[in-house]
């Protein structure tokens, strides 16, 4: 029945612990295959007492009645002869087969029929592994296995694919991730059972469709994986459970019964889920079944346990990749798959060790089996097109208007907003709209700074999109139709050229008319004095020329009455400035300019440092790089020349260090570690001399946050916070955290952010470089008894609280006057707590079903929240609500994952497919959409986009400056040869890391 319908394909993951199969459908949209209602299956095998093999959920909970009857790990057994289940002997293909039948079942439960399928296996299984596959697919009634080789076409029947093959495949293919020809990409595959290393070389296509990639070098271990991480683990649960509970965990760890061994498997259970939970939260509980006390781990307790088996993890990729002849550097991915690699600490080491920010997904055990698909192409349709491809755009001249099937009516503003056309794995189709021929729509061209290289900006006229190609109306892309230029029908003015003010065709308003609150054009034939030299040309004058009209002097009524007008002039000047005070831009849009490198590099040693460090504020840039050492080198320079104030070295040294922090008058320097619980230096820099003010131990789970004058330690293994004087470390003030009833002191601790915090310059994450702008030096505390409060940063002083509020792991951020709370749950709601008063919280938003549930929460303007809400296993329903006390506002924003504020405005980023940044005004108007890259504040009125990721490693990377008011987009040019992931900005310079020193350019007139 293969291939009964063409486009329908399967593909399958079949995995040491865990199987995941993709079906894809004819008109090219994938989705995860349920079988027995979950996308994700357990690969274990259960035998029963008739010999007959369950598998999947049905064999994990039989294997409750009898374990000795269950295996939950086949593929790593598959080298041997038999496999005992029971008082029977099973072959490996049996136990494989077992699991495949399963899949099959569900396939055609769902279409009817088992379509074409790729089965996926470890890049080092050799022929005799294979075999056994191909065995288990014939003992399943799956059609034979045809593997992929160079001597010709791929024969009919179930493809068998290479694991990383596909992985690279859905990098490139579905990800959109350029691997250009020669170039390489390792996958790193860590599930359950085992890691799978593997680096592939893009050799370009080969003539029977293996998409180019080639397996240079592969390795990993098949003793370690998730598993493994859980062994270890259970330990850690033993060593809090067996002083008090001997008899009881040595029950559990030597099973002598049936009850026994399925109170092991429970606990088993019990540690994988606590492992999992502390992937999202910082604790997570464990019954231990016959011990009545919940034992709770910290995730401090699973990356202590976790950190000998990930170090051995990092030096089997460390060698893989020196295998395939390569430096991590010369990567052009790290992509990580495996449900193991969920653990934050998986790809914070890689990153560390290998120099190489991974890519790892929130599902990572879809890509193999969604990349297997790419092995069966879609059939090419009447024309050549494939079905998963759109036709070709039509231009304009000659598209219909097209009238898409509306779901339920929307208001048409709420209409224009929405994405064109639907979005599929090939992203959205371009909507086209045309006018009749002949019809040029009568619509004002907006005005829009155009930024030209080396110029200042200045208002031009853009053409409106609406308006069709070649009309009298459009002038070409791109051109710079300068403010108040002559148009002639079918011709646009030259750059440069412009008209004065009220001559024929001036039309700056896009009307032909005259702009709303500027002064009328000047009558005929008038000219201005030479006499008035620098005086602006604006109108005919309104008084005599100095020095003319009369000169006799003024009786004491008129001098009374001319006083009685100043005053008023004087008065009316006043209140004017001060309308002009309130109405101000408080935000202008930068003077863009084509980015300039300053003069002076800063050299950053002989060889090429494994890291390296920025950090700006104001005039002052600082910059660092670690020595062989271990101590960092640290040097200040002047942000608009380059110029160096000062070089040191710090008396501390660390295996890495983690970040600099520019502080007025100082500089932090902060090392990094391994642990929760290992020991690290903070160091505090004099930032006149750049000599050590002081320098103090904290943990690996501690953290900073520093103010204006005084720094914030939130010591987790004292369990308390500390206010440290920048001057010179001494503590200021200390005041425990607060406990819950079991004695937990877990906390988040936040900025309460300002207005000028937040109209500052902002790293990536959207979290202001400047914390300290304003008159506000307060933090917000969660604590473990679900209070918030919130404290004076000088004295520690608790100026509000309030109990009841949040979990440390729920949505929570403070601005000016206000708190914000959106708990992770179903049928959350979104809360504002007014500092200032003792009042009940506001609530601002109710989630419409239990299927909402908040993802990033930000202060968007005054008295203003902004969150992102999706729908449970839907990504593409994510809309953004922005919501006052008085009324919210929502619209949609597909996939996006994060949100950063700019004054009312708001930043709405997706990384998948690929990166996009998209900026709303206050209403939810798409100022600019999607455009292609990271974008990040310089301030509340302007962004520098990156058209790419930052990354650690060496590349030219293009950036560009929008003004956030009109979305007006200046090209600056590319920063060549950067590690753009240590960039560092204010309003006009940009310092990064390059090869062997660093760079400063200027992108912006201050």
């Amino acid at each position: 029945m293969v291939g009964q319908h063409e486009g329908y394909a399967l593909g399958v993951d079949l995995g040491t612990s865990h199987t995941v199969a993709v079906l894809r459908r004819p008109d090219g949209h994938t989705r995860p295959l349920l079988v027995d209602g979950q996308p994700v299956i357990p690969s274990g095998v259960y035998a029963d007492a008739d010999g007959l093999l369950h598998a999947g959920r049905d064999a994990q909970r039989l294997a409750r009645t009898d374990p000795g009857r269950y295996e939950p790990n086949p593929k790593r057994r598959i080298d041997e002869p038999g496999v005992s289940l029971g008082d029977r002997r099973y072959p490996p293909a049996e136990l494989l087969a077992a699991t495949l039948h399963a899949v099959a079942r569900a396939v055609v439960d769902a279409v009817g029929f088992l379509p074409q399928a790729v089965l996926t296996c470890p890049a080092t299984w050799d022929e005799a592994r294979r075999q056994v596959l191909a065995d288990a697919l014939a003992v399943a009634g799956w059609p034979s296995a045809a593997e992929h080789t160079l001597s010709g076409p791929t024969p009919p029947g179930t493809r068998l694919l290479r694991e990383p093959v596909a992985a690279a495949r859905y990098y490139t293919q579905v990800l959109r991730r350029p691997v250009p020809v020669g170039g390489a990409i390792a996958v790193f595959d860590f599930g359950a059972g085992t890691l799978d290393v593997a680096v592939l070389r893009n050799e370009g296509a080969d003539p029977w469709g293996d998409s180019g990639f080639s397996v240079v070098a592969a390795g990993g271990a098949d003793d370690l994986g998730g598993l493994d991480v859980d062994a270890a683990l259970l330990g850690r649960v033993g060593e809090l459970v067996a002083g008090e509970h001997p008899a009881q965990w040595q029950r559990l760890v030597r099973p002598s019964s049936a009850t026994q061994w399925r109170e092991r498997h429970e606990l088993w259970e019990n540690v994988r889920g606590a492992k999992e939970m502390l992937s999202r939260v910082t604790a997570a509980p464990v019954a231990v079944p016959g011990v009545e006390a919940v034992v709770t781990l910290s995730r401090a307790d699973l990356e202590r346990v976790a950190a000998p088996l990930l170090a051995r993890a990092v030096a089997v990729t460390r060698e893989v990749i020196a295998t395939a002849g390569l430096d991590p550097q010369q990567l052009a991915g790290l992509f990580l798959v495996g449900g193991a690699t969920r653990m934050p600490m998986v790809a914070r080491l890689l990153h560390a060790e290998l120099g190489v920010a991974p890519t790892v997904l929130e599902q990572p055990e879809l890509p193999v089996a969604e990349g297997a698909l790419t092995d069966l192409p879609l059939p090419r349709r009447a024309g050549g097109a494939t079905a998963q491809q759109p036709p070709p755009p039509v231009p304009a001249h000659q598209a219909e208007p097209a009238s898409p099937p509306v779901a339920q009516a929307e208001p048409a503003e709420a209409q224009a907003e929405q994405p064109a056309g639907p979005v599929g794995p090939v992203g959205p189709t371009p909507m086209v709209v045309a006018w009749p021929e002949g019809v040029t729509p009568a619509l004002p061209a907006p005005l829009a700074p155009t930024l030209v290289a080396g110029a200042s900006a200045t208002p031009t006229a853009a053409p409106s999109p609406a308006v069709p190609h070649g009309s009298p109306a459009a002038a070409p892309a791109g051109h710079p139709m300068s403010y108040g230029a002559q148009a002639q029908p079918g011709a646009a003015a030259p750059a440069g050229s412009p008209v004065p003010y009220g001559s024929p065709g001036h039309a700056p308003d896009g009307h032909g008319g005259q702009p709303p609150g500027l002064p009328a054009p000047p009558q005929a034939g008038w000219v201005p004095p030479a006499a008035w030299p620098g005086v602006p040309v604006s109108g005919a004058p309104v008084s005599p020329p100095p020095g003319t009209g009369p000169t006799a002097p003024a009786s004491p009524r008129r001098r009374a009455l001319w006083i009685t007008v100043g005053a008023v002039v004087a008065l009316a000047g006043v209140v004017t400035a001060t309308v002009l005070y309130l109405t101000r831009d408080r935000y202008p849009a930068l003077e863009f300019r084509t980015s300039v490198e300053v003069v002076e590099r800063v050299a950053a040693g002989a060889d090429r440092p494994t890291a390296m460090f920025t950090a700006v504020l104001g005039d002052r840039a600082y910059l660092a790089y670690p020595l062989d050492d271990g101590r960092l080198e640290v040097t200040a320079v002047d942000a608009g020349t380059g110029a160096q104030k000062w070089r040191k070295q710090t008396v501390a040294s660390a295996e890495r260090w983690d970040r600099i922090v520019a502080l007025p008058g100082a500089v932090a320097v902060v090392a990094d570690a391994i642990g929760d619980d290992t020991p690290r230096d903070l160091v505090l820099l004099d930032g006149a001399s750049g000599e050590q003010r002081w320098r103090r131990s904290i943990r690996g789970d501690d953290d900073v946050l520093f103010g204006e004058g005084v720094a914030v330690l939130v010591d987790r293994a004292g369990k308390r916070l500390v206010g440290l004087r920048l001057a010179d470390g001494g503590e200021v003030w200390a005041r425990d955290s607060p406990r819950d009833e079991y004695g937990g002191a877990r906390t988040s601790v936040h900025p309460v952010t300002t207005e000028k915090a937040l109209g500052g310059p902002a790293f990536v994450d959207g979290s202001p470089r400047d914390p300290w702008r304003g008159e506000v030096r307060r933090i917000v505390q969660v604590g473990a008894d679900r209070s918030v409060r919130i404290l004076d940063m000088g004295s520690g002083r608790v100026v509000h609280g309030r109990a009841g509020v949040a979990d440390h792991d729920d949505l929570v951020v403070a601005h000016e006057d206000r708190v914000y709370v959106a708990r992770d749950e179903a049928n959350y709601q979104l809360l504002a707590y007014d500092l200032s008063t003792d009042a009940q919280p506001r609530v601002l938003h109710t989630a419409a079903g239990d299927r909402k549930r908040p993802k990033a929460l930000v202060p968007c303007g005054e008295h203003r929240a902004c969150l992102l809400e999706t729908t449970a296993g839907d990504d593409e329903s994510t809309e953004v609500v922005a919501a006052t006390e008085k009324k919210a506002a929502r619209w949609p924003a597909p996939g996006a994952t994060s949100l950063v504020p700019l004054g009312e405005h708001l930043l709405v980023r997706r990384t998948s497919p690929e990166s996009t940044s998209t900026l709303f005004d206050p209403e939810g108007r798409a100022v600019l959409r999607d455009r292609p890259g990271v974008a990040v504040r310089l301030d509340a009125g302007n962004l520098l986009v990156f058209a790419d990721p930052p990354s650690p490693a060496e590349d030219d990377r293009s950036v560009a400056g929008v003004a956030a008011g009109s979305g007006a987009v200046a090209e600056l040019g590319q920063l060549e040869d950067v590690r753009s992931e240590t960039c560092s900005w204010n309003t006009s310079v940009i310092a990064c890391g390059a090869g062997r020193d660093f760079v400063l350019h200027r992108f912006a007139d201050s």
